[in-house]
């Protein structure tokens, strides 16, 4: 096991981050836990109590930002820097592609893919200079099988799939690991997120009226299956702390059965199958026949 002092996870005033901070500094590590909102960070430092917890305030989508997390880093390390940074800020939203607004897209990417980016390419240096280091990237099951409604989402986190792969085969040489990390359905605030939007695409004549009015339905259904944070968790521990760590983990074990099955499915019976649940149909869209 890699003895990583230091780690700094991003977007860990909530969800997966959360959850992930506490349970690391309660390991013993030493947690960078950032994030925007400043009560929220407030929130996770009460609860960490006497573990080695740390807070401070970054947004991955803007650079004076990320430039004043990097400089206050440096002060609470010595100088050091991070021994493993964990990209976790992100988040979705569902619409279909046909009416889904340019600034609601912009924003997914601003802090899925640009911010991801930048936060990683402001921690490298002190990494390179020391010859260590890893780069846990938190993607989704969604950067692998695109999901009717979740196609923007979806888009931005194969881009996270392919910039992690990049990043893997160029920063090896430098004695730095990257890491892929793709969680399924999990007990977060997620799925209110993913639905938050949608009554405000709701309009007269809209081929997708009927879509919008189930609202509350589709949010039900991605908290369905979701796991408990925890087996997420566990498999960011392994991602930060095996000796050999692999290029991809999957939890929980039920995305990774969807995944395999996803791959194996030929693409009409995996699209009608998608279509389905989430009624992308013809009759749950009420389209009418033409004559």
């Amino acid at each position: 096991m890699q003895n990583i002092q230091t780690i700094l996870i991003t977007g860990a005033t909530g969800g997966i981050g959360r959850h992930l901070a506490l349970h690391l500094a309660r390991a013993g590590h030493r947690v960078i836990a950032t994030g925007r909102n400043v009560a929220a960070l407030q929130s996770v430092q009460a609860e960490s109590a006497d573990s080695p917890l740390h807070t401070v305030a970054l947004d991955v989508t803007d650079r004076a930002s990320i430039a004043k997390a990097v400089d206050e880093v440096s002060r609470l390390t010595d100088s050091y820097g991070l021994d493993a940074l964990v990209n976790n800020a992100g988040y979705g939203e569902m619409a279909p592609l046909m009416e889904v607004r340019e600034d609601d897209v912009r924003a997914m990417y601003e802090t899925n893919v640009f911010g991801l980016l930048a936060v990683t390419q402001a921690f490298l240096p002190q990494m390179v200079q020391r010859g260590t280091g890893r780069i846990v990237n938190v993607s989704s099951g969604g950067g692998r099988v695109t999901l009717p409604l979740f196609g923007v989402y979806n888009s931005t986190k194969y881009a996270v799939e392919s910039l992690s792969d990049a990043m893997r085969m160029e920063l090896k040489p430098f004695g730095i690991r990257v890491v892929i990390v793709e969680p399924g359905a999990t007990k977060t605030e997620f799925a209110n997120t993913s639905v938050r939007k949608m009554p405000s695409y709701r309009r007269d004549g809209s081929p997708y009226a009927a879509l919008y009015a189930r609202a509350d339905e589709l949010k039900a259904q991605l908290e369905g299956p979701a796991s408990d944070p925890i087996v997420v968790v566990r498999a960011l521990e392994r991602a930060l702390t095996a000796s050999r760590p692999r290029a991809r983990y999957i939890a929980p074990f039920g995305a990774r059965i969807f995944l395999a099955l996803a791959a194996w499915v030929p693409t009409p019976l995996l699209d009608w199958i998608l279509m389905s649940m989430f009624g992308m149909t013809r009759k749950r869209l009420k389209v009418s026949t033409p004559a």
